[in-house]
């Protein structure tokens, strides 16, 4: 479990193939405190540390943490991230006692949505996003959604004629500076997760209607 407050943003390093891709990431998170078997959401993906070390490619301080990534999750997932130099934001899974600063995260990506425009708003950003028409009735104004791993909340909702919702959120220059999120530009693809709150309520809703 993460709560999408993102600790560092780091760098894929190499690519190689374990059956499964098996992704090297830099970090400069102390050694110690990565744990084989522990669960790092990568952009949005929860996936377990198999190997870490220090020193790559020449660089003998360089810290770097290794991850395998299935088929399944390159194809639902976008693509370009799992590529040697991708910058992923990088969140270590929840402990016990921490502070709860953004929402409950999963790390289990829904779908991908595009970024539809950009617009400066004072320092921050209004990016307005287009969302799949599977994931359209899970997003609310003022509710939660993670975008590549950032928690953030939505300000407005609005549906396409094609299904898809069109949501808008702000970025204010400190999200802009320490995630990627900084980097993108109209028509960059990205991994939503929807509410897992809101998940439940259509669940239920689902359910109720069919009795």
């Amino acid at each position: 479990m993460f709560t999408g407050i993102i600790v560092e943003v780091g760098k894929v390093l190499a690519i190689t193939d374990h059956g499964d891709a098996r992704v090297t990431i830099a970090t400069r998170r102390n050694q110690q405190a990565i744990a084989i078997g522990a669960s790092i959401a990568c952009s949005g993906v929860c996936l377990t540390v198999v190997d870490k070390g220090t020193g790559f490619g020449g660089e003998p301080g360089l810290g770097w943490f290794a991850v395998d990534v299935s088929g399944e999750t390159i194809r639902r997932t976008v693509p370009a991230q799992w590529q040697a130099g991708a910058r992923l934001n990088l969140e270590p899974a929840l402990k016990l006692g921490e502070e709860l600063g953004g929402h409950i995260v999963t790390g289990h990506v829904d779908g991908i949505g595009e970024v539809a425009s950009i617009t400066p708003e004072g320092a921050s950003r209004q990016v307005e996003f287009l969302a799949p028409a599977d994931l359209a009735p899970y997003i609310a104004a003022k509710g939660s959604i993670t975008i590549d791993g950032v928690s953030l909340t939505v300000n407005s909702v609005a549906d396409e004629p094609d299904g898809r919702a069109r949501f808008a959120i702000n970025i204010i220059p400190h999200t802009a500076e320490v995630t990627t999120l900084g980097a993108l530009v109209t028509g960059s693809p990205v991994n939503l997760e929807i509410d897992v709150l809101a998940r439940y309520l259509m669940r239920m809703q689902s359910v109720s209607r069919q009795a």
